[in-house]
């Protein structure tokens, strides 16, 4: 079988408008050009990554192994795929994140057809490890969301929640097993970023996370006890709850460490489902490409991804480890209610049932709305069966518990009456939506390019300090102390009083006793300035108008450029690269990536620098608009004219008065105020210079 072996020099990943940045994680993703059967030159290695997924397209596989930054290149290692339970990516196949260390180049080979290769590289910041804490009684220890940072301005949608978790779906993350605590918490926020702004998820796709060590960390927000729908196994994800151990475990075995936090976090999560762990459950598929949707499939109360669809997950170590996990499971944590049920409706006879995991007293009670005690029944046994006669009960809404000593309660609700609302909530307060436009102050010594807007969100009226530190987390700055009221803010302040460097934004509202604070990376840099694109709107259909726009930027000193061409965080071309000297310069670009035409959007053209600040990124937007705009005359008399575009347009009344005027799009009027309208005719022509044809009446 042919292969086919790509090299790519990884991208900058720093602070850049260029690249997705979620805190302490950057992102970058490159499409790789295929080519026809031959390697591909790597360029200089100058920048590095720590993380590494791959999407493709096709039939195929696709290998990758990456060169260790002032080390040796490592194995070469099969990417594993996955599809996209929240929508995702759609015929692309999803690789997993890989935690490869700090690299700074990566070749890949492709076996079979692969008709499309991106490669998604991450740099995640390793920080301190995590503090772990229980949340409640008999809840095992784990690392919240906010212990591990995770970045929820960068999740997609709100929760959804099942009825019921009816069973738990174990998974492996299929990469390196060889990692630190701190590097642990990195590799969990890079899987964020990655699920989110790669796969185009709403959230970490994982309910729960194992590292090696035996930290349990929790994943898709929403609440660690309650019913939250994941995007781990696609048609299964509703009334599932995944755990991923960190790892590949296809032939490595999980750690004593990792295995007993599995125990512990399955048999509390089951127990609060009040699910045996040694049952099995029918199911009934939602769709993929394993079992089509209605297919009905028969689980385990602890099943492995590959149970549930197109899989080797969790590997073949750890999905063989399973049963054995289940009876551990089973034994931990007794005595257990299971099963549950309430079968009758009021005014009749209701039924509760469940089952105990050992012989105990039990009790049922139910309750009205306002808390009295309308039926109670008793019993000993493993099995609970009590039937309340409810013909007096009348309508509203009633609570019913099942409840045995040492075993979590089971309770629910009867009837349709709605629960007593609860006290409105307090504003919370919080700092959102935190960000600096540009993130690159440019000081030019004509005054421009040092004005930093600085905008975020607050939920409740606060008083707001920022402060500009410099690497050490000395102030330096205190560009704004003042109450702000809810809802979105920004301020502005200039950077041309400090040093060409690298700081942090550190913004603080307080109310109160509470305070958050939320950081960003901001730069100073004189090394470029000046740069702005023009035009900004571009036609490159070949007929001489605004077919390219041009780059212009001044340097104060010869350095390494890079022209990088993006859309939505993917680099689709890289028309420039090379040293360029100081003085004014101009880089032209033509519509194209990677040699071809590219469709009509809104791009990012994005200059990276390489100077004593290491990488430095600047972006300015590009539109590519080849469709000429529509330009329609409703009534002559009147002159009025509807655009489906913004558009200058030129009019031409009685053959003898022209007009021209700007317009946005919509409906507009012609003032024309010498007699009546006899003839007339016009033409309209979008920013990017192209014209509609001429209509007239």
């Amino acid at each position: 079988m042919r292969k086919l072996v790509l090299s790519l020099a990884a991208i900058a990943v720093l602070a850049v408008p260029a690249f997705a940045r979620a805190g302490t994680v950057a992102l970058h993703v490159q499409e790789i050009p295929l080519g026809g059967g031959r390697s591909l030159a790597a360029a200089a290695p100058t920048l590095h990554f720590n993380m590494l997924a791959l999407h493709w397209k096709g039939s195929g596989t696709v290998d990758y192994r990456v060169h260790r930054l002032h080390g040796r290149w490592s194995t070469w290692i099969v990417a594993d795929a996955d599809t996209a339970p929240d929508g995702g990516t759609g015929r692309w196949r999803d690789g997993d994140l890989d935690w490869t260390g700090a690299a700074d180049r990566a070749q890949f080979r492709r076996h079979g057809a692969v008709t499309r290769l991106r490669a998604y590289e991450l740099w995640s910041r390793v920080t301190a490890a995590p503090v772990r804490h229980a949340s409640g009684t008999g809840t095992p220890a784990i690392v919240p969301r906010s212990g591990w940072h995770a970045n929820e301005e960068i999740v997609r949608a709100r929760p959804l929640y099942a009825p019921a978790v009816r069973l738990m779906v174990v998974h492996h993350t299929a990469g390196a097993t060889s990692y630190s605590r701190a590097q642990a918490a990195a590799i969990v926020r890079g899987i964020e970023v990655y699920h989110v702004q790669g796969n185009g998820w709403n959230d970490i796709g994982y309910n729960f996370l194992v590292d090696r060590f035996g930290t349990v960390y929790e994943g898709r927000g929403g609440g660690i006890d309650r019913n939250v729908i994941g995007a781990h196994a696609e048609g299964f994800n509703t009334g599932t709850s995944g755990v991923a151990l960190m790892g590949n475990y296809g032939r490595a075995t999980p750690t004593k460490a990792e295995q007993d936090a599995l125990v512990k976090l399955l048999a509390w999560r089951l127990d609060i489902a009040h699910v045996d762990p040694l049952s099995t459950i029918v199911y009934t598929s939602g769709g993929n490409a394993k079992f089509r949707s209605g297919k009905v499939v028969t689980l385990r109360a602890i099943s492995g991804h590959r149970d549930t669809g197109p899989s080797e997950c969790p590997g073949l170590v750890a999905y063989r480890l399973l049963p054995g996990i289940a009876k551990r499971v089973a034994l931990t944590g007794l005595p257990k209610l299971y099963t549950p049920t309430v079968v009758g409706a009021l005014g009749g006879p209701v039924r509760f049932r469940a089952r105990l995991s050992a012989s105990l007293p039990w009790t049922v009670t139910v309750v009205d709305q306002l808390g009295h005690t309308v039926a109670s029944g008793a019993g000993a046994g493993t099995a609970i069966d009590w039937t309340w006669r409810s013909t007096a009960a009348g309508s509203g809404r009633f609570t019913w518990t099942i409840a045995s000593a040492g075993a979590r309660s089971a309770t629910g609700t009867l009837g349709v009456g709605k629960p007593l609302p609860p006290p409105p909530p307090a504003p919370s307060l919080s700092l959102t939506n935190l960000a600096a436009l540009p993130a690159v102050a440019t000081p030019a010594p004509d005054g421009t390019g040092a004005i930093m807007t600085v905008s975020f969100t607050l939920g409740a009226a606060a008083t707001v300090t920022a402060r500009v530190q410099d690497t050490a987390g000395a102030v330096l700055l205190t560009p704004l102390n003042e109450t702000r009221a809810a809802g979105n803010s920004t301020f502005q302040w200039d950077a041309s009083v400090l040093h060409d460097g690298r700081y942090r934004l550190a913004v603080t509202a307080r109310s109160g006793a509470k305070a958050v604070t939320k950081n960003l990376d901001i730069v100073v840099d004189r090394t470029i300035t000046g740069l702005v694109a023009n035009p900004a709107a571009i036609s490159p259909n070949g007929d001489g108008v605004n077919d390219t726009t041009s780059l212009s930027f001044v340097l104060s000193q010869t350095v390494p450029v890079r022209l990088d061409v993006v859309q939505s965080g993917i680099v689709v071309g890289s028309p420039f690269q090379g040293q360029l000297p100081a003085g004014p310069s101009t880089l032209t670009w033509d519509g194209t990536g990677f040699g071809a035409p590219l469709f009509d959007g809104t791009y990012r053209l994005t200059l990276t620098i390489t100077d004593a600040l290491g990488d430095v990124q600047l972006a300015v937007p590009i539109v590519v608009d080849n469709r000429p705009p529509t330009l329609t005359l409703a009534d002559k008399a009147t002159l009025r004219f509807t655009l489906d575009e913004p558009a200058t347009v030129t009019v031409l009344v009685n053959e003898r008065t022209r007009i021209v005027i700007s317009e946005p799009k919509g409906a507009f009027r012609v003032p024309f105020l010498d007699g009546a309208v006899a003839q007339v005719s016009a033409e309209a022509q979008d920013p990017a210079g192209n014209l509609s044809p001429v209509i007239a009446g």
